[in-house]
This record gives C-alpha cells, sequence and structure tokens, in this order.
C-alpha cells in the first residue's frame, strides 16, 4: 500500500456512482457552488459503503498501512488556516478533514495548498475512522502510530497553541 493505491482505491470507490468528476474538480478549482457540493455529500453514502467493501477485502497489513496513509492526510491538514475555511468545533473539523480526503486526491492537494479552496459544512465523518473500524472488526485492536488524527494535534498547523 502507498500513496498512489491509496488514492486509487477512493477514486475506485467514486466510480461506482459515476465518479463524479466534473463537479469534484470544480470543488478543487473553488468553483462548486454549495448545492452542488451538498449533491457531492450525499454521494458519499453510496461512495463509502463501496469503499467500505474494497478496504474489507485486504490484508491486515495492507489495511493498517492504508489507515496509516489516511491518518497521515488528516494529521497534514490540520492547520489553523485551513479551520478558518471549514469552521466547525474540534469534532466538526475532524470531519471536514474527513470529506477533503474523502472527495480525493484533487480536492486534497488543492485545500493543502490553497486553504480557501475549502467549504464550510461539508463533512464525512465516517472517512476519519472507516479503516480502523474495519481492522478491528477483523484482526483487533489496531496498532497505537504515535498520530493523531484528532484536531489540533498538528502543533505546526496550530503555533498559537504550541
Amino acid at each position: 500500500m502507498d500513496e498512489t493505491r491509496f488514492w486509487a482505491l477512493i477514486e475506485s470507490a467514486w466510480k461506482t456512482i459515476g465518479g463524479k468528476v466534473k463537479s469534484r474538480q470544480k470543488l478543487a478549482d473553488g468553483k462548486l457552488s454549495e448545492d452542488k457540493a451538498e449533491d457531492l455529500i450525499e454521494s458519499l453514502e453510496e461512495v463509502i459503503p463501496a469503499l467500505r467493501e474494497q478496504l474489507s477485502e485486504l490484508s491486515a497489513s495492507e489495511l493498517l498501512a492504508f489507515d496509516r496513509i489516511l491518518e497521515r492526510k488528516l494529521y497534514d491538514i490540520d492547520r489553523a488556516e485551513i479551520q478558518e475555511h471549514t469552521d466547525g468545533s474540534d469534532d466538526g473539523f475532524l470531519y471536514a478533514r474527513g470529506f477533503i480526503v474523502a472527495a480525493g486526491k484533487g480536492y486534497f492537494d488543492a485545500v493543502d495548498a490553497n486553504p480557501s479552496v475549502a467549504l464550510t459544512d461539508l463533512e464525512c465523518e465516517e472517512m476519519c475512522y472507516l479503516s480502523s473500524e474495519i481492522y478491528e472488526e477483523k484482526f483487533g485492536e489496531v496498532p497505537e502510530s504515535g498520530i493523531s488524527r484528532e484536531s489540533c494535534s498538528n502543533k505546526a498547523g496550530w503555533p498559537e497553541l504550541g
């Protein structure tokens, strides 16, 4: 499991509903209306179960590697400058970061590079813990990684808290 495969699994899950490629590209470009963005949230009701199905077929080491990449992605965008655009409490900001990852590599990279692209009130709580929940169901307790996906844990992203 590497980042290429990580993003490919997410992309494959989107393909189960046709990909919504144009909408997700507009989202990454900062040109998607909030109404259309809400359509993407609704799409996740089918995308996340498709991703769950794929992840359930992975070996313990592959699933753990997917979870580690997910955890790192959530950590990397745990930054005050992104939270300013997504809004939300600690949990709400975590779920907003879950949506950023669930929307795919294009949106993730766009928000990472330019936080003003992020929209308010787009959340996907299930994405934040999907792989760790599947791991626990199939293989038991997830080994500690030393990285937290929780909000405000990336001290470099929150200098005023450091």
